[in-house]
């Protein structure tokens, strides 16, 4: 794709990754040495939105990072990837960690996510949307979530359940897993891309999720063809066989690389397909951001 001057607000949570590479993942009671460990800004909408910089973009996360030193050392991260940070994090905000363990055989890994503190924001002022053309929520931080997602969808006040707000900026929902707010959001969105494990409450399927308003819905399967349904057509696009290395954060490159499409103009299949690509490369990248350099470069 060629560069342009595109914009993209990613709205929700940040935290700090601890990652360490092992031979094998440890048994009950079991220690290991780690071959390499790596400390690095984590959260589905600040690597999405590390992606989407990456690729050309103008990104803006809006999330809450505080002032301890894990998230100063995130904060880091994300402004030396090119990602302007609005942090609204309430006084004595404690940033979340995450623990991951990555299986150097296989490339796979497993997270103990840190629940950390549930921000209690005070009021929250409507996002600027200067200069931007998507939107990404995942879900995390509802308060935000919810104000971006009225804001983006032209100050829609309320929308019937089953009808899409279709004015305004696209907002792109990551629905890794089922979070309160998607119940209020989804009908706003314009696109939700799940993951492959992502079940909704009532059990309704997958591609049912059009119902509720939303113009496209996605399903990714990491290495197996991603799924995609709208409007009186669907379709499945499959990754390019690559060995990967490492996996963690793939979707939520995924996530970033389709909003730099929609951004950027292309259609939604064409748009799906380029972010399966970055996505297949990602993962072909062994730690936490050296994938970017490699994105950066075929996307040119």
């Amino acid at each position: 794709r060629a560069r342009m001057s595109v914009g993209g607000l990613f709205v929700g949570l940040a935290t700090l990754d601890v990652v360490q590479l092992v031979d094998r993942l440890p048994g009950a009671n079991e220690k290991t040495v780690a071959e390499r460990s790596w400390l690095a800004a984590g959260g589905p909408a600040a690597v999405a939105a590390i992606a989407f910089a990456a690729l050309g973009g103008r990104a803006r996360l809006w999330t809450a990072l505080g002032s301890t030193p894990a998230a100063r050392l995130v904060l880091a991260d994300l402004t030396g990837a090119g990602v302007d940070v609005v942090d609204v994090a309430p006084p004595g905000f404690e940033l979340a960690a995450s623990t991951v363990l990555l299986d150097a055989s296989s490339g796979e890994r497993s997270v103990v996510s840190g629940s950390g503190q549930v921000p209690r924001f005070g009021k929250i002022a409507d996002p600027d949307l200067s200069g931007v053309d998507v939107v990404l929520l995942d879900g995390h931080h509802a308060p935000l979530a919810r104000s971006a997602a009225l804001a983006a969808r032209g100050s829609v006040t309320e929308v019937p359940r089953g009808t899409c707000a279709t004015k305004g900026v696209p907002v792109v929902i990551d629905a890794g897993s089922h979070k309160p707010v998607f119940d209020e959001v989804f009908p706003l969105a314009s696109d939700v891309i799940c993951s492959g494990d992502y079940a909704y409450p009532s059990g309704l399927a997958t591609g049912d999720l059009l119902a509720l308003g939303p113009e496209l819905v996605a399903v990714s399967h990491g290495g197996d063809p991603l799924v995609w349904w709208a409007a009186g057509t669907s379709g499945s696009i499959s990754p390019q066989p690559v060995k990967a290395v490492d996996t963690l954060g793939a979707g939520d490159v995924l996530h970033g690389a389709y909003c730099f499409g929609l951004a950027t103009g292309l259609g939604r299949p064409e748009a799906l397909t380029f972010a399966v690509a970055a996505a297949s490369s990602r993962v072909r990248h062994l730690g936490p951001f050296a994938w970017r350099d490699a994105l950066r470069d075929e996307s040119e």
